[in-house]
């Protein structure tokens, strides 16, 4: 999920706050952010803004008819791509590869290897799996093919600069043919976790350890990559960054004043449900309003084109009374929800205390069960910033986290207690 449209921009950090037992602890005051542009009121204007850097879906996506023949993890074909706008000297290899999804079904994923200037160190690069936020669920709307990778300015140049190579999943159904499981963590994680050794053998400088970081629905998957390494156990898997993380969705239903202005998410929201369980209709959970734009936006638009549609509808009146007492919306929430399931490894979770897409209340709901299940779990949230500045915003510390696990520094946590 994603609140703001300051993609491309590069802000600052302002003051950040430590999440201990007893309240909050002051890190210190740092500058403050730039201001961020407007977004569209109409869907022209979307429409616009999301064609400047939007680049065409080849054949490059298209599934290939050996797909059976490869197994999970196998790189189906790449491509190196100078139409990127990336930092001087940094380099892109775009890859499709072979992914699955939770229930076994196997399908092609696309994504993009960045790769930063310089020589290559010993080892080989340190890697950073990205996981996006919300870009929308039509074909159209995979990062790859967008020359900002979606987040250009949001974190990933700055990864790049500061020496990390990122392997950046579109996830299936954005960019490859089919649907988009939008908001399954399960089925992003799968995405994320395969893309590494495709990467590798696309670009075979990249070393053997990484961690994951991921905002938004990204910081779900973040999540469901922690859950699934307790299974897996890959030696080189170091931890997670879980970046306004969407992992506690049945909130919409609850309190549904926490986010407002951010009504047209439950536009994508039916889609993910009827996505996973047909018999759960979008006409069944959306209003009048939340249909009236339905078809448009999960396949002609993205993110930008989304909150255009819906424009001023709040979450309320974007779904019918009762919708969360469905069985399938039940089942959706509690499989996407986080903080039960044992997880490997640390995780970093950031939060921004103004923010109206993933509110505050949500994830310390998670981090609480996470700490009452004895997962390492550090935690901290940062006044003032809505959804994208949490991210853009604290690159700084993300990556200062991320550096520890790669020194093999350890990370217990500030759980309290």
């Amino acid at each position: 999920m994603r609140a703001s449209g300051n993609r491309g921009v590069r802000p600052r950090r302002r003051s950040a706050w430590l999440w201990a037992a007893g309240g909050v602890v002051l890190l210190g005051l740092l500058p403050a952010r730039a201001d961020e542009p407007g977004l569209p009121e109409t869907v022209p204007d979307a429409v616009k803004m999301e064609q400047s850097t939007a680049l065409p879906i080849t054949a490059f996506y298209d599934t290939p008819a050996n797909l059976a023949s490869t197994k999970p993890g196998d790189l189906l074909r790449q491509e190196a791509f100078t139409g990127y706008t990336l930092p001087a000297g940094a380099s892109a290899v775009r890859i499709l590869y072979h992914s699955a999804e939770p229930a076994g079904a196997d399908v092609a994923t696309s994504g993009v290897v960045l790769v930063p200037a310089g020589p290559v160190p010993a080892g080989g690069w340190p890697v950073i799996a990205w996981a996006h936020g919300t870009s929308g669920v039509a074909r159209a709307c995979a990062p790859s093919a967008m020359s900002d990778v979606y987040y250009g300015g949001l974190g990933l140049s700055q990864m790049l600069e500061a020496g990390f190579a990122v392997v950046a999943t579109d996830y299936h159904g954005l960019g490859t043919a089919g649907a988009h499981r939008y908001m399954d963590k399960a089925a992003q994680a799968l995405d994320v976790v395969h893309s590494i050794p495709a990467a590798r053998s696309a670009v075979p400088s990249l070393g053997r350890s990484w961690v994951v970081d991921g905002h938004s629905q990204g910081g779900a998957a973040a999540w469901g990559v922690a859950e699934l390494q307790a299974k897996l156990q890959d030696p080189g898997y170091l931890g997670a960054v879980s970046v306004a993380g969407a992992t506690h969705l049945a909130r919409l239903v609850s309190h549904p004043e926490e986010t407002a202005g951010a009504g047209f998410y439950l536009a994508w929201i039916a889609y993910a449900i009827h996505t996973r369980s047909p018999e759960a209709r979008p006409e069944d959970i959306l209003s009048a309003a939340g249909m009236a734009r339905y078809r448009e936006v999960t396949t002609q638009g993205c993110w930008l084109y989304g909150y255009a549609s819906y424009h001023g509808v709040g979450t309320a009146a974007m779904v019918k009374p009762g919708w969360g007492d469905a069985a399938p919306v039940r089942s959706f929430f509690d499989q996407n929800a986080a903080g039960a399931a044992p997880i490997k490894g640390p995780i970093f979770e950031i939060a921004g205390e103004a923010d109206s897409a993933v509110p505050l209340p949500g994830i310390v709901e998670t981090v609480d069960r996470a700490c009452r299940n004895g997962q390492a779990v550090t935690f901290r949230s940062y006044p003032g910033l809505d959804h994208d500045p949490a991210m853009g915003e604290t690159v700084a510390d993300q990556l200062a986290w991320i550096r520890d696990r790669f020194a093999g520094k350890p990370a217990p946590g500030n759980c309290p207690g």
